[in-house]
């Protein structure tokens, strides 16, 4: 172990953070720990009926601490004295208001209930009206200022989140000074950062959610937000001009964090980025492979070489941003704002007659019930997918829409709903399950299609995250839609180890990320291949996909 030296891969999710600590000759996983959320689990500062998700800085602060120290003590001390850099990735967009110290407001007495001094998650879809209002507004440039994000900004991002936050909350919009991305600020705490003009900016969040792009010679200008609304007026001033890759660093990590996690004073702390872009390099992307990130929603990315992309513009997907996945290649972002979100949906429709079962039961009856209850809330997707596997395709089996959290790719917009058609009499809770798990393969065969059709070529599919390696009938069914082959990579945390490639790269271990990619991959262990008899049928019913999805956006005000 003399030699050796290790890295620790942060990988702040929607539900949990986990820390993974990482031999950088190998790649291999040492130790690693989770930490669920409390604040979020409890259903605190959210209201789903609102599309309110807001999360606690505490909760990832907590998590951060708690991950790393237990992975730290599952290691050892010889591999803790050993540790060259931290690198983290966070979902996105997930911004918070800041103090000039670059504190969120949130951690403030007087603000610590507040879900507007909160982290703005992701799938917080309450500024739809103000992503409406930019998308309007940027018509009456000259300078597209859209165009590097698909033509359409979406109410999961950066400045439709702070203009909403600001318009809402008036003592919020007295007391903040910046507004600050998740995979920022963490680095920025793990440095010690303390004056918020000195937090690094990411490329990877500020040009694929923030606007930001060299050809603009960094963010729209201050007119295009003061003519927005007056309350954004100077804000481009107090925000970034500069970004960084994830390749570099941020750092080197604060004497309080190091005496806090136990690590060495020299720890060398990564630039941050979001977790899909991240994971699709701890997913060994290729060019012109669509790595799929699927978890509650999905995240697709697909990288091609500058030269060959020419300038061209691809319309309808989540931005095309130089070096946001791996420097020196273009980056393109895609997906779905419900994946699992959906399965997970159905269940609770489901299991929503066991919790009444729970809260009237008595304390006689809960040792037996309970224990029960909870074993079968455990198992049902399970069961589901097994039923809905024995289902033949065919013409007229139900038919679902993925659009339960609005839609991302093609063409944002959070508005739309989700639908399911073709009910009768015959129709069973297995039938209705697999037309939801077939919705979200269409919902992701739209995604190849919009970059086929703008001529951007989806050369084959690599699955990552726990949907791809836990559902062997989702990623058959999803092969089948394709009608092409997914590879499913072994890692169960690529997210994470993408993080270690990139700190790995930060501390100067690997020339570049492309090396630390193919040192520390972990490869495939798994492919799934297409059903032809199976893709024909399920290429007409795409067009009843498509044909229920146009009846809905006609319907949606």
């Amino acid at each position: 172990m003399k030699d050796d030296s290790f890295v620790i891969g942060v990988d702040f999710g929607t539900d949990s953070v986990r820390s993974v600590v990482v031999d950088t000759k190998s790649g291999a996983e040492v130790s690693s720990s989770t930490f669920h959320y409390p604040r979020w689990r409890d259903g605190l500062f959210c209201d789903p009926t609102l599309n309110q998700f807001r999360q606690h800085p505490k909760d990832y602060v907590e998590g951060l601490e708690s991950t790393i120290q237990f992975s730290l003590r599952s290691a050892g001390s010889a591999v803790a004295s050993r540790i060259k850099a931290i690198s983290v990735d966070t979902t996105g967009s997930t911004p918070v208001a800041v103090d000039k110290t670059g504190s969120p407001l949130s951690l403030q007495p007087a603000f610590d209930s507040n879900p507007n001094a909160m982290f703005v998650l992701w799938k917080d879809h309450t500024s739809v009206a103000e992503a409406a209002t930019i998308n309007e507004h940027a018509k009456k440039f000259e300078i597209d200022y859209l165009r590097f994000v698909g033509g359409v900004y979406s109410s999961e991002w950066f400045w439709a989140k702070l203009l909403h936050i600001l318009r809402v909350d008036e003592q919020v919009y007295k007391h903040y000074h910046s507004w600050v991305e998740h995979c920022d600020w963490i680095p920025f705490l793990l440095t010690g950062g303390n004056e918020v003009t000195r937090i690094k900016r990411g490329v990877c969040s500020a040009g694929h959610k923030a606007l930001w792009s060299e050809e603009f010679g960094g963010l729209p200008p201050d007119s295009f937000f003061s003519s927005l609304d007056p309350r954004l007026k100077g804000i481009t001033g107090r925000l970034f001009s500069k970004t960084y890759a994830a390749d570099q660093s941020a750092g080197c990590i604060s004497k309080v964090w190091s005496e806090r996690l136990g690590l060495p004073p020299t720890v060398t702390i990564g630039m941050g980025a979001f977790d899909a872009h991240m994971g699709a390099v701890g997913g060994q992307i290729e060019p012109y492979y669509l790595s799929k990130v699927m978890g509650t929603s999905t995240c697709d990315m697909l990288v091609a070489p500058m030269q060959e992309m020419g300038g061209r513009l691809v319309r309808g997907i989540c931005g095309q941003v130089p070096g946001s996945i791996i420097p020196g290649m273009l980056g393109m972002e895609a997906g779905q704002s419900a994946f699992g979100d959906a399965y997970a949906w159905f269940k609770n429709i489901l299991s929503w007659p066991l919790q009444i079962v729970r809260t009237r039961s008595d304390l006689s009856a809960s040792e037996k019930i309970f224990p029960l209850i909870d074993q079968l809330n455990e198992d049902l997707i399970d069961l589901l997918s097994k039923e809905a596997a024995s289902i033949p395709v065919t013409h007229e089996n139900e038919i679902a829409l993925d659009w339960l959290n609005g839609r991302r790719t093609p063409e944002a917009n959070q508005s739309l709903k989700g639908a399911l058609m073709g009910l009768n009499l015959g129709t069973n809770t297995p039938k209705i399950f697999r037309a939801i798990v077939e919705s979200t393969c269409f919902g992701a065969k739209a995604i190849v299609n919009c970059f086929e059709e703008q001529g951007v070529p989806v050369k084959g599919l690599i699955g990552l995250g726990g949907v791809a390696r836990k559902s062997p009938f989702i990623m058959q069914m999803m092969s089948d839609v394709m009608n092409m082959p997914i590879r499913i990579h072994r890692s169960e945390q690529t997210c994470a180890i993408g993080a270690a490639m990139f700190a790995a790269t930060a501390a100067g271990l690997y020339q570049k990320v492309e090396d630390a990619m193919q040192a520390m991959g972990q490869g495939f262990d798994n492919e799934f291949r297409p059903d032809k008899n199976n893709a024909a049928i399920y290429a007409q019913r795409f067009e009843k996909y498509k044909a229920l999805g146009h009846c809905i956006e006609k319907l949606t005000p």
